[in-house]
């Protein structure tokens, strides 16, 4: 077994043994840890893993438009904001980027020639990703748009 595993499965840390109040404490801080898992649906999981594809959608070449509907969607969410990256492709206009969370990350790529965009949405913790479908549809006025849910590490122990 290599180090890392070790250091992920919590074995092999030296756990204080010296006294039995040290022993107790460390029990209790590795019962209160909080692993950012959720129940969702009755499922315990890693969290929400949203796809969202919008047609016949608005501004999908408004690069700044995109920024501050990302900012909208970290701040619906309930999420924290780390990093925006985005990219504007010429000639076609369309967007592709991240914005990079502590809970995970929202990524988008758009293709405005055709109406379309492609969103990635996954979230752990308290962070709610079902709270960016509203603000991706006021944001880009889609005719259509279709979202699959998947709940990401349901056999993480």
């Amino acid at each position: 077994m290599s180090h890392n595993a070790l250091f992920r499965s919590g074995k092999g840390l030296g756990t204080p043994g010296t006294t039995r109040e040290k022993e107790k404490t460390n029990a209790a801080s590795l019962e209160a840890r909080d692993d950012h898992f959720v129940v969702k649906n009755g499922v315990r999981c890693a969290g929400a893993h949203l796809i969202v594809d919008l047609y016949q959608a608005e501004r999908l070449d408004d690069i700044a438009h995109i920024e501050e509907t990302l900012r909208a969607c970290v701040d619906a969410a309930g999420a924290t904001l780390l990093h925006i990256h985005l990219h504007h492709f010429e000639p076609n206009g369309g967007v592709s980027g991240v914005a990079v969370l502590a809970e995970s990350h929202i990524s988008i790529h758009s293709w405005p020639e055709h109406g379309y965009a492609a969103l990635d949405i996954f979230m752990c913790g308290d962070a709610v990703p079902d709270a960016c479908v509203p603000v991706l549809r006021a944001a880009f006025a889609p005719k259509n748009i279709a979202v699959s849910e998947l709940l990401r590490g349901q056999g993480a122990t």
